[in-house]
């Protein structure tokens, strides 16, 4: 992940997002379907900020 110059955007992909927060989610669960579900919900409450229309995002979603 790159930070850009003024420090409040950071350039990646959608998929080191993920693999960043798994990889973290995974450290600190104590097993899998934890570090699952605390990635969904991680996720979706960066995803649901990010969205200019986050108001219509209210149900969190999981990947099992």
């Amino acid at each position: 992940m790159k930070s850009n110059h003024n420090g409040k955007r950071i350039d990646t992909t959608l998929g080191e997002l993920i693999a960043t927060i798994s990889d973290i989610a995974f450290e600190k669960s104590a097993n899998a379907k934890e570090a699952y579900d605390l990635t969904s919900l991680v996720l979706g409450e960066i995803l649901k900020g990010a969205s200019f229309r986050s108001e219509i995002i209210n149900q969190p979603f999981f990947l099992h």
